[in-house]
C-alpha cells in the first residue's frame, strides 16, 4: 500500500461536505501522515491492517451513527420514546428487553412476577413487535437488538412485523447481539446448553445470508464481560475469541467464511481511561484482520474489516453525585470516537439507579451531538495515530491480547470454538474476570485508584434525583395482551407450528424458516423457546471449587 493509492481512493470517496475548517477557519488535512510512508502495522485508513480505521474516509465519508439505547415499560411507552428520539435527530433505534423476555420467559409466566417492563420493554410475541415499531418504517430505520438466549425467536417477530409492515427482509437493516458464548462467560442470560445455542445461531446466519442479507447476525460483545470486571485487554481478547469461536461454528457447518463474516460485528464498552480505550478499539482492528487473513483465508476484504458499536461504560456512573457521571459519559465517547467506532450509544446519568427518565436520555443523546457537530473531532481521520504514545499503547494492547488468543488456542488444541467452550465449562474465564474485579476494588479501597464523589471529594448532602419508575399496570395490561392473543388465534395451527419445531430440532435442519413460521401463526416467545427446551434441554453452569 502507499500514499498515492490511499489519497487517490480518498479523493474519488464521497464526502459529507466539501469544506473542513478549524473554528478559526484554517484548512484541516485529510489525516496525519508522516514524511515517508508509515510502518505496516499502522497502514493506511481503509486498508489493512486497518488500525486507523476501516474506511478510506473516517467520518469524513459517514459519521458514527447515534444509536441510543431504549426500552421501558411497555410496547406503547418504547415506541413513543422512540419516535421521540428519531425526531430529535438519532439516527438508529437499539431495543433494551426486560428480564423476562431476555430470560425467554412470557409476562405471564409466574417466573416473571414483579420484572414486566422494568429493565426494558416486554415483548411476547410478534403482535407486540408490531405495535413497538407501529409508524416506525423498518425498511428505512437500521434496527438492533441487544438479546441473546431467545435471539433468534425476537429476529423472528421482527421479520414477521416488516413482512405485515409491507417490508422485502432484503431491505432491512440492523444487528442481532445472539452472543450466547459471552453469557456463559459474563452475563448469565442462556436457556440451553451451549451447543445448541450455538447451532440456532449458525442457523440465523446461514438464513440471513440468503434470506436478509443485510442484517448482522451477531455483535460479538465485549461490553458485558467488562461490566462483569474484566479489564481492557481481557474485554478485547475474550471478545475476540468468542468471535473466531463463531467463524469456527460457522466454518464446520459448511459455510464459506467470506460468505457470512462480513455481517459479522462487535460490541465494545468505552470505559473511562481515555488513552487505554482508543489502543484497545485500534488493536481490536489489527488483530480480528490478521488472524481472518492469515488464518481463516478470507478473501473478502470486507471479511477483515471488524466494524464496532461502542457503548460507554455503565459501570463507571456512580450513584453518588450523579451530575458527574454526564463528564464521564462525554470522555467515554469521545475515545469511541477517536477509536473509530461505527455507533455509539452514551449512557444517561441516572441509568445507575434505574432506565433513564426522558430529559436524562435526551442529556446523552445531546453528548453526541456536540461531540459530532460542534467538537470538530471528526474532521480529521484518526488524529491520535502516529502518536509515539498511543502506537505504542496500542503494540502493547496487540501483544497482550495475543498472549491469552494462545492461552484459548492452547486449551482447544487448534480450535479457538473448542478452546473458548473449554475456558467456559472449566471457569477459566469467568475466574479472570473475578480476579481482574477483585484487584480494581482492592485499588479504590486503598485510594490508589480514585472514582470522583465515591473516595474523593464526596459530599456530605446530596440531592435525591428523580428517577423513572415503572408501574405494576404494565404487567397487568402485559398480560392480559397475552390472553387475548391466545383467545385470538387459531390454536390448531400455533400447535401444529410447534410441532413442526420439535420434529426439526431433534433432527440437524435449519430451524429459523420453523421459528418464523411459529412467530407467523402467533406462538409466544415463552411458547417457541419451551418447545425448544423440551429437546434441549436446560443448562445448569458447573459450581467453581
Amino acid at each position: 500500500m502507499n500514499r498515492d493509492r490511499w489519497e487517490e481512493q480518498y479523493r474519488k470517496a464521497p464526502k459529507r461536505r466539501d469544506r473542513w475548517v478549524t473554528l478559526s477557519f484554517e484548512e484541516l488535512p485529510a489525516i496525519g501522515l508522516p514524511a515517508d510512508e508509515p510502518p505496516e502495522d499502522l497502514g493506511y485508513p481503509g486498508y489493512f491492517p486497518y488500525t486507523r480505521g476501516i474506511h478510506v474516509t473516517g467520518f469524513r465519508g459517514r459519521q458514527w451513527t447515534i444509536r441510543q439505547f431504549a426500552g421501558f415499560a411497555g410496547v406503547e411507552d418504547t415506541n413513543a420514546r422512540f419516535r421521540h428520539l428519531l425526531e430529535q435527530g438519532q439516527h438508529g433505534l437499539s431495543v433494551a428487553f426486560d428480564m423476562p423476555t431476555l430470560m425467554g420467559l412470557d409476562s405471564d409466566d409466574t417466573m416473571a412476577l414483579g420484572e414486566v417492563g422494568h429493565c426494558g420493554v416486554a415483548v411476547d410475541s410478534a403482535d407486540d413487535m408490531a405495535t413497538l415499531f407501529a409508524e416506525i418504517p423498518l425498511g428505512e430505520v437500521s434496527v438492533s437488538m441487544t438479546i441473546n438466549g431467545p435471539a433468534q425467536i425476537l429476529f423472528a417477530f421482527l421479520l414477521v412485523a416488516a413482512e405485515e409492515q409491507g417490508v422485502d427482509w432484503q431491505d432491512l437493516r440492523g444487528t442481532l447481539q445472539n452472543d450466547i458464548l459471552k453469557e456463559y462467560i459474563a452475563q448469565k442470560e442462556w436457556i440451553y446448553p451451549p451447543e445448541p445455542h450455538l447451532r440456532l445461531i449458525t442457523d440465523m446466519m446461514e438464513f440471513c445470508t440468503t434470506e436478509v442479507p443485510q442484517w448482522n447476525t451477531i455483535s460479538v460483545s465485549g461490553y458485558h464481560i467488562r461490566e462483569a470486571g474484566a479489564n481492557a485487554h481481557q474485554e478485547l481478547a475474550f471478545t475476540l475469541a468468542d468471535g473466531f469461536a463463531y467463524v469456527e461454528a460457522a466454518m464446520r457447518r459448511g459455510m464459506a467464511v467470506d460468505d457470512f463474516a462480513p455481517r459479522l460485528s462487535f460490541f465494545f464498552d468505552a470505559h473511562i481511561d481515555f488513552f487505554e480505550e482508543i489502543a484497545k478499539f485500534r488493536a481490536a482492528r489489527r488483530i480480528w484482520a490478521r488472524w481472518m487473513r492469515d488464518r481463516y483465508r478470507a478473501q473478502d476484504e470486507r471479511s477483515l474489516k471488524l466494524r464496532f458499536h461502542t457503548q460507554t461504560a455503565g459501570v463507571s456512573l456512580t450513584a453518588q453525585q450523579p451530575d458527574n457521571n454526564v463528564v464521564r459519559t462525554a470522555v467515554e465517547a469521545l475515545a469511541a470516537v477517536l477509536g473509530g467506532t461505527q455507533s455509539l450509544h452514551t449512557n444517561a446519568l441516572d441509568e445507575v439507579y434505574a432506565l433513564p427518565t426522558e430529559r436524562a436520555a435526551e442529556i446523552a443523546l445531546r453528548t453526541q451531538q456536540v461531540l459530532a457537530d460542534e467538537t470538530g473531532v471528526g474532521d480529521v481521520i484518526d488524529p491520535l495515530g502516529g502518536a509515539w504514545f498511543v502506537e505504542a499503547m496500542t503494540d502493547r494492547m496487540d501483544a497482550r491480547v495475543e498472549e491469552i488468543l494462545q492461552h484459548v488456542d492452547r486449551m482447544g488444541r487448534g480450535s479457538m470454538l473448542d478452546g473458548v467452550l473449554t475456558g467456559i465449562e472449566e471457569g477459566w474465564f469467568q475466574g479472570a474476570i473475578a480476579d481482574s474485579a477483585y484487584e480494581f476494588e482492592k485499588a479504590l479501597g486503598s485510594g490508589e485508584r480514585v472514582v470522583v464523589g465515591v473516595n474523593k471529594h464526596a459530599a456530605e448532602d446530596e440531592e435525591e434525583l428523580d428517577i423513572l419508575r415503572i408501574s405494576g399496570d404494565v404487567e397487568k395490561t402485559q398480560r392480559r395482551r397475552i390472553q387475548k392473543l391466545r383467545e385470538g388465534r387459531d390454536e390448531a395451527a400455533v400447535e401444529a407450528a410447534l410441532a413442526a419445531l420439535v420434529e426439526a430440532a431433534g433432527g440437524d435442519g435449519n430451524l429459523m424458516p420453523l421459528i418464523v413460521e411459529a412467530a407467523r401463526k402467533r406462538a409466544t416467545e415463552g411458547e417457541i423457546a419451551g418447545a425448544l427446551k423440551g429437546v434441549f434441554g436446560g443448562y445448569r453452569e458447573p459450581p467453581r471449587v
